[in-house]
C-alpha cells in the first residue's frame, strides 16, 4: 500500500481571482490572455464562487468579435462577475489527499477544484489535468 499524496504537492498556487462586481470584460481578458480555465471569485480573501471559461461562453454574446456585433452584443460584457459565477463550489481541504480529489471528480460535476485552509481562504487550485499529471508522474500512487 503506498502512502496518499497531498494535494499541497499538485495544487497549482498561482491563483487568479476576480471580485463579485467586476465585469465580465475583465475575466474574458484573462481567459484571453492567460492559461486558464477557471477564475475564483473572492470578497475579503474568502472564496464565494468561481468562474469557468464554459459559464463566460454561455454567458456572452456568440457574436462578439464578429462583422455581426452590436451594441447588445457587447452589453453582454458588461455583466458582472456575481451574475454568473457558481456559487459555494465544491472545495477541497489543505489537509486533503490526491484521493479525496479524485472522489470529488468522480461524484461531483466539477473540473478544478479550489483547496482552502480552515478560514476558507483559497491556498491553491487543482484541475482534473492535475491529477492525471500526477498519475503519469507517480503511478505506484494509484495502487492498493
Amino acid at each position: 500500500m503506498s502512502t496518499p499524496i497531498s494535494i499541497k504537492k499538485i495544487m497549482s498556487t498561482k491563483l487568479v481571482t476576480v471580485s463579485l462586481d467586476d465585469q465580465l470584460s475583465a475575466v474574458k481578458a484573462i481567459f484571453d490572455n492567460l492559461k486558464f480555465h477557471h477564475v475564483l471569485v473572492l470578497d475579503e480573501r474568502k472564496l464565494l464562487g468561481i468562474v469557468s471559461d464554459r459559464d463566460l461562453l454561455k454567458a456572452l454574446s456568440p457574436n462578439i468579435g464578429t462583422v455581426t456585433e452590436s451594441y447588445k452584443d457587447l452589453a453582454s460584457l458588461n455583466k458582472r462577475v456575481h451574475q454568473i459565477m457558481t456559487r459555494h463550489p465544491v472545495v477541497l481541504q489543505e489537509e486533503a489527499t490526491v484521493d479525496d480529489a479524485i472522489h470529488l471528480f468522480n461524484t461531483q460535476r466539477v473540473s478544478c477544484l479550489p483547496v482552502v485552509d480552515s478560514d476558507g481562504h483559497p491556498i491553491g487550485i487543482v484541475s482534473w489535468r492535475d491529477i492525471l499529471k500526477n498519475l503519469r508522474i507517480h503511478p505506484s500512487s494509484t495502487q492498493q
